[in-house]
This record gives structure tokens, sequence and C-alpha cells, in this order.
């Protein structure tokens, strides 16, 4: 059954990333700051590019293009806390031929509720112009294999 605020779309494989919270992602009270969980939902995406083999560095400079955040919604259900270990997730939910939007999640492990919540659209622009530019087939290959 999901309880989530974002329904499931497409039964695809979830990327999961593990990270730790540091008293550098915390406040005074040693709840991690709101802005924070972006940087761990963009470490995850990062990683899931990777995993994939799409190295970004690779995309800018040897076919001109990048992937930006073109939009997010999320939900702050539940505080993540100093020394939490957790687990950041990415699954594509849709994709087009000059964007993706993934679903990703925080869990703190092992419990199997999302602290946080975020539907994210991934847009692929050329990298001198900043304009939409198709994602290259090979690349829906590896981001999505058939």
């Amino acid at each position: 059954m999901n309880h989530s605020r974002f329904p499931i779309l497409h039964s695809r494989p979830v990327f999961a990333w593990p990270c730790r919270v540091y008293w550098e992602d915390t406040d005074a009270g040693g709840v991690v700051y709101h802005a924070r969980y972006l940087h761990f939902l963009e470490r995850a995406r990062s990683e899931w590019f990777r995993a994939s083999g799409i190295g970004q560095q690779r995309l800018r400079e040897q076919e001109g293009i990048v992937f930006v955040v073109h939009r997010m919604e999320l939900a702050f259900n539940a505080p993540a806390r100093l020394d939490d270990l957790l687990s950041a997730t990415v699954a594509i939910e849709d994709l087009r031929s000059a964007s993706l939007r993934v679903r990703q999640q925080l869990l703190r492990e092992p419990e199997p509720k999302a602290l946080v919540e975020a539907q994210v659209r991934i847009a692929c622009l050329d990298a001198q112009k900043f304009r939409p530019r198709p994602i290259p087939n090979h690349l829906l290959q590896e981001i999505a294999p058939a």
C-alpha cells in the first residue's frame, strides 16, 4: 500500500544512496535544517546518474549537454536528526524527450516511512545556450533501460 503524498506512477527500479546527518546539517536543536535536505537529494541524483554510467562532467564536455532541476515539489513529513543514517532514493516516474521526472524519498534506516518526499523535473539543456535539448537516445537507454 502506498502511503506517500506523491503517488507511484511507474514501477521502475529504485536507486538508494546512504547518507549520514552531521552537525553541519542541523540547527541548534539537532534537527536537519530544511534546506539541507536538498543537498541529500542532489547527491543521490548525482550518484544515480553515475551508477547509470552517466558522468555529468563528460556530458558537458563531450556532448554539450547538462541536466538541471527545472521544478521541485517537497513534502516534509518528519524531521531527520543529528547522526541519523538516511537512505536517499531516486526512481523515474516520467521520461520525455528533453526531460524526466523522478520521485525521491529520504528514509531513516531502518524505518519505512519517508521523512521527506520530492518530485523533481530534470531538464536536458544545451550546455552553451541553456536552452532545452532532446536527451540523446544512448542516454535514454542508460537512464531507463527497457
